[in-house]
């Protein structure tokens, strides 16, 4: 019988990539790593790795040795849950990975629901954005992401992944007070609005982020070609360089975590005004005791902002 902690090896090196990053996450020297897959090419009697350049990839024995050891993982997953929901009081870690306005504006109220119904659960939340935190959901990394997904811009899940939508996030135009005094025409058309903005500097998320592909096909949809002087994913920066008069920003309500807004806010045209907020799981796991709860103090904690999807 081949040995599981040398499968479960094999399968890290297919999601990560290399040997350093397979050593890295499981806090393991790269020559373990090596050496304990030599044993099971052993064991299993066939070379499973090849040399390509200075990296290595899975042969075609190695990648049916990852697809029974995913199977064998899954079955693993569900005992887990089976005794889980056997017991009358859920323990044990469970393990989120978030993006920043979810973490602020969602996350907190639900670990205090979470404290309240299931004190013995240990919760361990990692803020990263969802095209990290996503693939490693399949790595097992984590138990459960919180992601987002842009209007017109829907990004194909993992492999292996389960999605639940949580709730609807409107997005807006803020602009800086002094920019939003130069319309006169009292509740412009959005469209006019965003063209009006054409000449300013803005602020937007990296080059690569769905966000980013989503702001600028608003831009140029209305014409323009935005000016972006400013990058970042921190939109709480975002909302700070409109508040201050250096940018005109696309902010999403969740940003503001309920509060009143501290800027002019206008709607962007229908069918382009929100994001959908979502959580993912892997594949089998939306059953688990603790992921069903932690899923029901998340709707809890969006009713008050935006309400569930």
């Amino acid at each position: 019988m081949f040995d599981l902690h040398r499968l479960r090896l094999l399968r890290e090196l297919k999601h990560r990539g290399t040997l350093a990053a397979v050593a890295a996450a499981l806090s393991y020297s790269p020559s373990t790593v090596s050496q304990q897959l030599s044993l099971l090419e052993s064991e299993v009697g066939v070379p499973l790795l090849e040399p390509v350049g200075r990296r290595v990839r899975l042969t075609e024995q190695a990648e049916i040795l990852v697809e029974h050891t995913e199977a064998v993982l899954r079955r693993l997953e569900q005992a887990e849950a089976d005794i889980a929901t056997s017991l009358t009081e859920l323990t044990g870690t469970l393990r989120i990975a978030t993006f920043q306005t979810a973490a602020l504006a969602l996350v907190p109220a639900a670990l205090t629901g979470l404290r309240d119904t299931h004190p013995r659960l240990r919760i361990h939340v990692t803020q990263t954005e969802p095209e990290k935190a996503l693939p490693a959901l399949v790595a097992r990394d984590f138990d459960l992401v919180v992601a987002e997904e842009y209007p017109g811009h829907p990004d194909p899940l993992p492999a292996g992944t389960e999605r639940e939508d949580l709730c609807e996030d409107t997005l807006r135009l803020a602009r800086p007070r002094a920019f939003a005094t130069r319309d006169t025409a009292h509740g412009a058309r959005p469209g006019a609005v965003l063209r009006a903005v054409a000449e300013d500097p803005w602020v937007m998320e990296p080059e690569g982020t769905p966000a980013r592909h989503w702001a600028m096909t608003q831009c140029r949809d209305a014409g323009f070609e935005p000016d972006v002087r400013f990058e970042s994913t921190d939109l709480l920066l975002h909302q700070r360089l409109v508040e201050q008069g250096h940018a005109v920003a696309f902010l999403p309500d969740l940003v503001r975590s309920g509060h009143a807004p501290t800027v002019p806010l206008t709607p962007l045209p229908h069918g382009r005004g929100s994001r959908k907020i979502f959580t993912a799981v892997r594949g089998g796991r939306g059953g688990h005791p603790a992921i069903v709860a932690c899923r029901q103090a998340l709707r809890q904690a969006a009713e008050p902002i935006g309400g569930t999807a």
